[in-house]
């Protein structure tokens, strides 16, 4: 899951779903990406707006030690053990993901990057197709199934955005979207070991996300590679996956490095982000006339 001003990668728009990326990332991208999509597409339409929602998230993070205005402890009854795998994720990021992730910057020419991303958000089409369906989306299903059928095909098995060129936006929907939309509660936060920002409800729509609609189930190793799902053909494509999207983030480090606390603003910044997904990056709240006046205004 990056911030678009800091990365080479061309960025993907973003229309209505939830994070670009949406399973095995490190626990670092998941949670930077939570960051990066709390910017919403309208902010990034110039300068001047882009400047205050980095501002808007710095404040949140270090106006009161990270704190943010609103108590969350009901929200994060789980804090003292979030906090553990929080440590834990970060350690794995700085040891693993990082590392690789630079290498695999460094060395490889960002044609073969994008390929590799392009290939891995045409994997996540079946998920957000059957979503669409579950939600009542019935133009984005149309969209969306297109999108897969001809970038799967035209576009050798999702390596090239064939269906982008010709006019057929990217989405990105997912169950933990649809239990949303379905009415159930998001329940506490989590962070998930490996996985990183999660809630309740989103880490239980990630099982089907990964054992019913996930196209690498499919795989089938030789025997000398391992069985199935575990053998270590899958292992490598979810290797490479959370490798290639930790290189996306390498130019967010710093936004995180400069906070308080780390650990508060990712938080905050994924529950944002998850609320602007479930809301289709619609806006929920206005800002105050005089706000974004200080804010934005010339």
């Amino acid at each position: 899951m990056p911030l678009e001003i800091l990365s080479d990668q061309k960025p993907t728009p973003r229309i209505s779903g939830g994070s670009r990326h949406p399973v095995f990332a490190s626990g670092f991208s998941a949670t930077v990406t939570a960051a990066d999509d709390s910017i919403s597409p309208e902010m990034t339409a110039n300068s001047h707006s882009l400047s205050g929602a980095l501002l808007l998230l710095l404040l949140g993070g270090c106006a009161t030690g990270g704190q943010p205005l609103s108590d969350p402890r009901g929200l994060d009854p789980l804090e003292r053990s979030n906090r553990a795998v929080f440590a834990f994720n970060q350690r794995i990021d700085r040891v693993l993901f990082k590392p690789a992730a630079e290498i695999y910057k460094a060395e490889l020419p960002l044609v073969l990057r994008t390929g590799v991303s392009n290939f891995f958000h045409n994997l996540a089409e079946p998920t957000t197709i059957l979503n669409d369906i579950l939600q009542g989306k019935g133009r984005q299903t149309i969209n969306d199934g297109a999108r897969f059928a001809i970038n799967t095909t035209l576009g050798v098995f999702g390596l090239f955005d064939v269906a982008g060129s010709l006019g057929l936006v990217h989405h990105q929907e997912d169950y933990g979207q649809t239990l949303a939309r379905w009415g159930v509660p998001a329940g506490p936060y989590l962070v998930l070991p490996v996985f990183g920002s999660s809630n309740v409800r989103d880490a239980v729509g990630k099982l089907p996300a990964l054992y019913l609609s996930d196209p690498l189930f499919l795989i089938s190793d030789e025997p000398y590679l391992g069985a199935g799902r575990y053998g270590l053909l899958h292992a490598g494509f979810r290797t490479l996956h959370a490798i290639d999207l930790r290189a996306q983030l390498l130019g967010a480090d710093p936004l995180v490095k400069i906070q308080l606390d780390p650990y508060l603003f990712l938080r905050e910044a994924y529950r944002q982000q998850r609320l602007n997904a479930i809301n289709d990056y619609q806006a929920t709240e206005k800002i105050d006339p005089a706000v974004e006046e200080a804010l934005f205004g010339d």
